[in-house]
């Protein structure tokens, strides 16, 4: 089947002789299969060249709707798509002309929306849910346990190997995106969650995955965010979660600590401390929250209760005419 062989050759020749990572690969694929599958069904009869790009936005317009994704994810879908419709041409099995993606436009972000994060009872209930008489339980509070702890995104956790890990100094060293490695500290509460699922899941070589399936496998990305979307419904908890939501929530919580914004930046991996600074507008948004809660309202109210007839000074202009 074309579908079937365009992706393979995509993916196992073309991305293979750019030297793109492991992980890189695998996304790529796993999008370009989502796309064949949503083809397959929409259009039964139509092979990868005889889509159109008013299809491709069907498909587009499919997932902002369908699985809620933004302009950021979107744009991620369309960039592999124009990098896997360029590479046919290339490899000369499509004419420049059948290329949909060839004048494609970008996808505008509507206004930035603040990060949804979880509150800390919210985080504890995530964190309390999996079973610790199990070692997929204990897997899975160490998973949910070191995304909130360390802010890592789900690709690096899922990439983690043994080796990464360095239990003296306490610290996890971590591939970000563009192939950046970063070395994050972890608390000693983070690191004796890790030993307990460590000590109950057996020993392993130094390459092995340290997250890993019944079958020994590393748990993929996509696995990662089942897990934490499920415990999250189990755990009672109302709001949409997933590991990105809680690396928002890492680093909200530690601006409502005192951390600076350079120390986060770089816990985060963030290459621009501008994609940092939302979480100064999500702690704005907590001050206002915090001033609009505080008792002093409800005690002047309490106050005129007791005293409803009492004329303060600056009661009916008496302070504008004081001060004035």
């Amino acid at each position: 089947m074309k579908w079937d062989y365009w992706i393979a050759l995509y993916v196992g020749t073309h991305c293979v002789a750019r030297g793109l990572r492991t992980l890189t690969m695998a996304a790529y694929g796993a999008t370009l299969k989502g796309f064949c599958k949503y083809a397959q069904e929409t259009w039964p009869d139509r092979g990868p060249d005889q889509l159109s790009a008013a299809d491709i936005l069907k498909y587009l317009e499919h997932l902002r709707k369908e699985r809620h994704n933004g302009a950021s994810a979107l744009n991620r879908q369309a960039t592999v798509l124009r990098n896997f419709y360029r590479a046919m041409v290339a490899l000369g099995h499509l004419e420049p002309r059948q290329n949909p993606m060839a004048y494609f436009p970008k996808i505008k972000p509507a206004a930035r929306k603040l990060p949804v994060t979880l509150d800390r009872e919210e985080v504890g209930k995530l964190l309390d849910h999996p079973k610790a008489d199990t070692v997929l339980g204990l897997r899975d509070r160490a998973l949910f346990t070191l995304l909130y702890g360390t802010g890592i995104r789900a690709s690096e956790c899922s990439g983690l190997a043994e080796k990464d890990i360095n239990w003296e100094e306490s610290t996890i060293r971590v591939m970000g995106k563009g192939g950046h490695e970063r070395t994050i500290p972890m608390n000693d509460e983070v690191v004796h969650v890790l030993r307990q699922y460590r000590l109950a899941r057996g020993g392993a070589k130094p390459t092995d995955p340290f997250f890993r399936s019944r079958e020994g496998k590393a748990l993929s990305r996509n696995t990662i965010y089942e897990r934490v979307r499920g415990a999250a419904r189990k755990a009672g908890i109302a709001k949409r979660v997933s590991p990105h939501r809680l690396r928002h929530s890492f680093a909200t919580h530690l601006i409502q600590e005192g951390v600076g914004l350079v120390t986060l930046r770089d816990l985060l991996g963030h290459k621009q401390i501008t994609s940092t600074q939302i979480y100064i507008h999500l702690t704005a948004k907590d001050l206002r929250h915090a001033a609009d809660k505080h008792p002093v309202g409800k005690l002047i109210k309490r106050m005129e209760e007791l005293l409803p007839n009492l004329k303060l000074p600056f009661q009916g202009g008496a302070l504008q005419s004081r001060f004035g």
